[in-house]
């Protein structure tokens, strides 16, 4: 949700496994048509490729797109919280929005690796913010009480399958979040966890895609070949490696998943039918996709006014 910060999966809790109605999804994807593989990835092998196919899966996309009209929405909340604490005599600086198309790197890779690893370095997520000075008004309760609002009142709301998001009841952030979305704030939550929701439960269902399943194997049969054996999942390969690294080359092995990813066509065949199976789902629940659009629309209208009368 725009606000000062960009959109993050950290405000998301996972409390439960997420198991309904997968194999529905699942089961409408098992009987549609596998089509030719492609021969490799290599056309991938730009950030441009790599882009287009991030974009693809359209669940994915309403989530972690960040446009003109969602920097322009955090941009109008940002404000009108500055004004907010302004009135209540606290100087709030948040960070700065940050511009429209800046957001591609928070998009998950559900596949694994996709370009080789620094040679240098680890990669880093954003900078956080300074925590305020000890003894400063903005260290006090009554500045955080006047940003945050009344601990008891805060409102959570929770998805059909587990996920469940809490945000301020009153106070400058919720003040700005209601003047964006009005009554629609509460439903504006809720449809961004069934999103994610959404995510979750096609990627269960990718797993009995035929061609998926087939994608995967062939890249198991490369993995084999180039005398790494045993590996089955491209994701579950990353998260294991520093076991790996030891026993097998870190590198060598990593070198590996990128080269047959892009012999076999891995990644083209991954996020081509993850898009399906994430389509099939928003057709499944026409009104996670009705609803954000028309509450998407209602935050721009109010971003706009709100920008408007700033400046």
């Amino acid at each position: 949700m725009p606000g000062t910060r960009r959109p993050r999966r950290a405000v998301l809790t996972l409390t439960a496994v997420l198991v309904g109605g997968a194999a529905v999804v699942g089961a409408t994807m098992l009987t549609s048509g596998e089509g030719a593989p492609p021969r490799s990835d290599v056309p991938l092998a730009t950030t441009a490729g790599l882009e287009r196919l991030h974009k693809l899966p359209p669940v994915t996309d309403k989530v972690f797109t960040w446009d003109a009209v969602q920097a322009r929405g955090a941009e109008a909340q940002r404000a009108h919280s500055i004004g907010c604490m302004a009135r209540k005599g606290f100087h709030y600086t948040p960070k700065a929005t940050p511009p429209a198309g800046s957001g591609e790197d928070q998009r998950p890779r559900p596949f694994g690796l996709e370009t080789p690893p620094s040679e240098t370095s680890d990669e880093q997520g954003p900078a956080e913010e300074t925590p305020p000075k000890p003894g400063s008004p903005e260290a006090s309760p009554a500045y955080a009480k006047a940003l945050f609002g009344d601990e008891s009142k805060r409102v959570t709301v929770k998805g059909t399958r587990g996920m469940s998001v809490s945000r301020p009841g009153d106070g400058c952030l919720a003040e700005a979040e209601t003047r964006l979305l009005g009554d629609g704030r509460l439903r504006w939550l809720q449809v961004r966890i069934e999103l994610f929701e959404g995510q979750e439960l096609a990627r269960t269902a990718l797993e009995k895609d035929p061609a998926f399943r087939n994608a995967t194997a062939r890249w198991q049969q490369c993995m084999d070949r180039a005398g790494f054996p045993g590996q089955r999942d491209p994701q579950a390969l990353l998260k294991t490696l520093p076991s790996q690294k030891a026993r097998l080359g870190g590198r060598d092995i990593l070198k590996a998943d990128l080269r047959c990813k892009s012999e076999t066509g891995y990644l083209t065949t991954a996020y081509t039918r993850l898009a399906a199976v994430q389509q099939s789902w928003l057709d499944a629940n026409p009104a996670v996709a009705r609803d954000w659009t028309a509450l998407l629309a209602r935050q721009d209208r109010a971003a706009r006014e709100v920008l408007a009368a700033k400046g």
